[in-house]
């Protein structure tokens, strides 16, 4: 079993080699989902590639994010150089990138946990389409991968450490939509790092603690399973050395039948090097949030009280060189090194004023740190002179003709769906209680009705339909003899994306002219989403109460729970695209979809009529009714 290492930058990967990784995983300037770390240009990956073989590791390079229209070549481009310096695999999210990879070149695909796949249906459907590896969702259980790899030979990895999302990776749209960085884009604001009231509730809301599942190790052995995974390609040398040496030896010691995986020594210096608290993941439990502070602390440990500046009771187990952080409260008060005075004395005088009183100590430091660093330093990445060939991407443009867009509903009422039923060609119904009585309505009227899956399924509906809309890949695969419509979950965002459908969403995600330049380029129905409250997130917290979402900014994110036990977080205004319906016709979008879910029946028909008729006269009562309207991300996009 594989132990991956992350590598954001050149002393990482040193690092990673260093601390006994079998492969390391790294981005390049572009289309890797960590924009903000230091990455590798290409001299630096050739070079990479080099001293890993040279050291017998393995390495991977993240491809990982969306994918536009206008930059599937240069993609492509890029993931032959990939092939052409002996990168092991490429890493990849966007699955129209996907095809030209697998049709073209030879270098193996690895599915990233951004492609959402969580069942057994989603892995098969992987294997089918020449993916060697799939990288699971972190929501699963060990039951659940178990299960999963009884159903298919491809190759499965999973994640063990590290920074835990929030939302279901891939479908997260919070930092997009309320803070203009795109997750899918690699430049993630962190929104789940940040202070949110929720009725009485305050605090770090969405802050989830790290995963640490060092005690999975022997069962996820058992399952077959192909890799291990550290997350942290934005965290420190150290911290990569520290997490690849200690899952290293705890996955040969568990491969000799060995009981103890790690020393008490090892999980501390790793609690030191990164530590924002501590879970088992949903791989072995279900409570995985840690509310109190979102940022690393390091290993706590306890409280303790000062008096004129000077900490009385010494912890065990200091040494000369450790680093300390006081805290109080959620207030970092500030730091200091142990010196051998201060272990001579038995007492640790702080070299900052210190008001009496009680505070928390942390170990931020260990006193082998520096050693740790100067083994790093002297490992020697040389880069190597490389040059890019150009294969071609055929991507013929085929502008549409415009034509009148249907109008579509995504509905989960009854008295919602009579409403709006005069103004709208088709139906997607929220699955539910009634599901045939919804059915009988729509066919009195001729309007096509169409069950709408969940957002996540780890067991798949049953639905005996001819046309489903689905809202993942394992949801289409599963339903591939059927009808399929696709949501804008699918994250539709270039034309070459797979599985075909007879209608998909585009991604919610693409200004106006990348909305062209896709349509220019695909010959299967389009649809856009142009009302409605975007999901933001999709979690599987149980502990997130329904209410609304308030940030400190004032914003009001409306938060539910589906019948799946899935928390979503929707956005604070509606989407509306109203006034630019006539637009969307003449790029050749064939239908509008309006998201009329938790709206009132009156509500729902003032939008569907005007939507139908095309009446901007409306959009002022629709503003009044919804309280805050946007435009989203048709005019501006996402880089």
């Amino acid at each position: 079993m594989e132990v991956l290492a992350p590598a954001g930058s050149i002393e990482s990967f040193k690092a990673a080699i260093l601390g006994g990784a079998d492969a390391i995983y790294l981005g390049g300037k572009r289309f890797g989902a960590r924009k903000f770390a230091q990455n590798f240009s290409d001299e630096e990956l050739a070079g990479a590639v080099d001293l890993a073989h040279s050291q017998g590791v393995k390495v991977y390079v993240t491809v990982n994010t969306l994918i536009k229209q206008r930059e599937l070549e240069a993609a492509f481009n890029y993931v032959a150089f990939l092939e052409d310096i002996g990168a092991d695999a490429v890493i990849v999210q966007d699955r129209g990138l996907l095809p030209a990879i697998t049709g073209r070149l030879r270098i193996p695909v690895h599915a990233s946990t951004q492609m959402g796949i969580h069942t057994p249906e989603g892995v098969r459907w992987a294997e089918e389409n020449g993916i060697q590896r799939v990288i699971l969702a972190r929501e699963l259980t060990l039951a659940e991968i178990s299960d999963i790899r009884k159903e298919s030979a491809v190759g499965l990895e999973v994640f063990v450490h590290g920074a835990l999302c929030y939302c279901f990776s891939g479908q997260c749209l919070f930092s997009s939509f309320a803070g203009g960085r795109s997750g899918n884009r690699g430049a993630c604001a962190q929104p789940c790092r940040k202070t949110y009231s929720l009725g009485e509730r305050q605090g770090y809301l969405l802050s989830t603690a790290d995963i640490f599942c060092l005690d999975a190790i022997p069962e996820l052995l058992g399952i077959g399973i192909q890799g291990v995974k550290i997350e942290g390609r934005m965290r420190s040398p150290t911290y990569v050395y520290l997490a690849a040496r200690t899952y290293s030896q705890a996955v040969r010691r568990a491969e000799r039948g060995e009981k103890q995986l790690a020393s008490d020594r090892d999980r501390e210096l790793l609690s030191v090097a990164f530590n924002r608290g501590f879970t088992r993941g949903f791989m072995m439990e279900t409570e995985v949030m840690q509310r109190d502070h979102p940022d690393s602390r390091g290993h706590f440990l306890g409280d303790v009280e000062s008096s004129t500046n000077i900490i009385s009771s010494l912890p065990s187990g200091l040494s000369p060189g450790d680093g300390l952080t006081l805290y109080r409260g959620r207030e970092k008060v500030g730091g200091f090194e142990v010196t051998a005075k201060m272990m001579a004395a038995r007492e640790l005088r702080c070299p900052f004023p210190l008001e009496d009183g009680r505070y928390g100590l942390y170990k931020t430091k260990d006193h082998e740190f520096p050693s740790i660093e100067a083994s790093i330093s002297q490992l020697s990445l040389l880069p190597r002179p490389v040059h890019r060939r150009k294969p071609y991407l055929d991507a013929k443009k085929d502008p549409r003709k415009p034509r009148q867009p249907e109008i579509s509903v995504l509905v989960s009422s009854l008295k919602a769906l009579e409403k709006a039923l005069p103004w709208v060609d088709r139906v997607y119904y929220e699955m539910a209680d009634r599901m045939e009585t919804a059915q009988d309505l729509c066919h009195s009227q001729g309007v096509e009705f169409v069950p709408l899956l969940p957002r996540v399924s780890p067991r798949i509906p049953e639905v005996e339909h001819e046309a489903v809309m689905v809202c993942s890949v394992d949801q289409a695969s599963r339903y591939r003899d059927r009808r399929l419509y696709g949501h804008y979950s699918l994250n539709l965002f270039n034309a070459s994306s797979i599985p075909r459908m007879y209608q998909c969403m585009a991604s919610v995600e693409l200004a106006r002219e990348e909305l062209r330049e896709l349509l220019d380029h695909h010959h299967d129905r389009v649809e856009v989403m142009a009302f409605g409250r975007v999901e933001l997130m999709v979690t599987k917290d149980p502990s997130l109460a329904e209410g609304v979402l308030r940030d400190p900014s004032g914003r009001s994110f409306p938060a539910y729970h589906d019948k799946q036990g899935m928390a979503h977080i929707l956005n604070s205004a509606d989407l509306m695209l109203l006034e630019f319906t006539e637009e969307l016709g003449e790029m050749g979008v064939d239908s509008l979809a309006l998201d009329l879910r938790r709206k009132n029946p009156e509500m729902a028909a003032l939008v569907a009529k005007a939507f139908r008729e095309g009446d901007l006269s409306k959009k002022s009562a629709i503003k009044r009714k919804c309280g805050a309207i946007t435009t989203g991300h048709y005019l501006k996009g996402v880089d």
